[in-house]
């Protein structure tokens, strides 16, 4: 891609895509394409088709999704099941039918089994049984995966998908109890904090572990991928024999010991009170992401300096 491509962004307004347009803005990318919710429905087959024809973009970039914490899957697994592959579905087969030689979609680490091999390398995909609480989202992204790797095979694109594990960052999703854990937690304890309430009750048992990337560090791993040489990408594809890539941090943190961090973030100091009556989740999820540092890639933001950034963030924006 030159400064010059141009590239669509579906999903520019949530926190993976309105980092990734200021990146790309930034390093001097000034043929961006956007659409917001109410200048495009990407639930609307026809119209998405019109837009993609009508646009022609070089690269696509597919971030749009319905995206939530353990509690929404668990309550809506349908809507998420629906809504993730008619958005995509719409995207990607749009996108061949217009004969747009380049897509990047991305997933999430929810693909791989409930109980998978630590650390879950992409070939470990569809090896075991999925976790329950996400398991709608999870066979979207799956599909999602097989459609790009599909019209790559049988057309000749280049349509390959990234794995990103648990992501947080500015312009997250703080204002309800659907959300992720992290920013569920920065919200949770901040206005504790700020109400002196004596005790805060956190989700689950708080023994899960997870692995968390810095967005910023994602959007890195984006525009590495945009920039290095596509031959290097097939090679590492036709190794791995499959055409998607983990992005992670490459360590994982408790829960408990999480919480413990953003108590001490946001000055609460009262009793944390485990809610062993709600879901955990999966035990583990920590991606094996050697395949994409072969490619020069690695992670920069630790989790304490992102945490900070990100609770900085909030406060400016309450």
């Amino acid at each position: 891609m030159n400064h010059d491509s141009k590239i669509y962004i579906a999903g520019h307004t949530g926190m993976v895509g309105s980092a990734l347009y200021k990146r790309l803005k930034t390093e001097g990318f000034n043929k961006l394409i956007t659409a917001t919710r109410d200048q495009l429905d990407l639930l609307n087959q026809k119209k998405t088709e019109d837009f993609i024809k009508n646009n022609k973009p070089e690269l696509v970039i597919l971030v749009a999704a319905k995206v939530g914490g353990i509690l929404a899957n668990s309550k809506y697994p349908a809507d998420f099941l629906y809504e993730n592959l008619t958005i995509q579905n719409n995207i990607i087969f749009s996108c061949k039918e217009a004969n747009i030689k380049n897509l990047i979609f991305l997933g999430s680490s929810c693909i791989y089994p409930r109980n998978c091999e630590q650390p879950m390398k992409e070939n470990m995909l569809m090896s075991g049984k999925l976790e329950e609480t996400n398991k709608s989202y999870a066979i979207a992204k799956i599909a999602g995966i097989n459609l790009c790797e599909s019209i790559s095979k049988q057309f000749g694109l280049n349509y390959f998908s990234i794995m990103p594990s648990n992501l947080y960052g500015p312009n997250d999703h703080f204002d309800s109890n659907l959300n992720h854990v992290i920013p569920a937690l920065i919200s949770k304890f901040h206005f504790a904090k700020i109400n002196n309430e004596k005790k805060v009750d956190v989700w689950g048992s708080g023994n899960p572990k997870r692995e968390f990337l810095y967005i910023d560090d994602l959007i890195d791993a984006i525009m590495h991928l945009i920039k290095i040489d596509r031959s290097e990408l097939n090679n590492v594809f036709s190794k791995l024999g499959s055409m998607f890539l983990n992005v992670g941090y490459g360590e994982e943190i408790k829960i408990k010991d999480l919480v413990n961090k953003i108590a001490k973030l946001t000055d609460f100091d009262k009793e944390i009170c485990y809610d062993l009556s709600m879901p955990d989740g999966t035990p583990k999820k920590l991606l094996d992401i050697s395949n994409i540092k072969s490619l020069g890639w690695g992670p920069k933001t630790s989790l304490d300096k992102g945490l900070k950034i990100t609770y900085d963030w909030f406060k400016q924006n309450l």
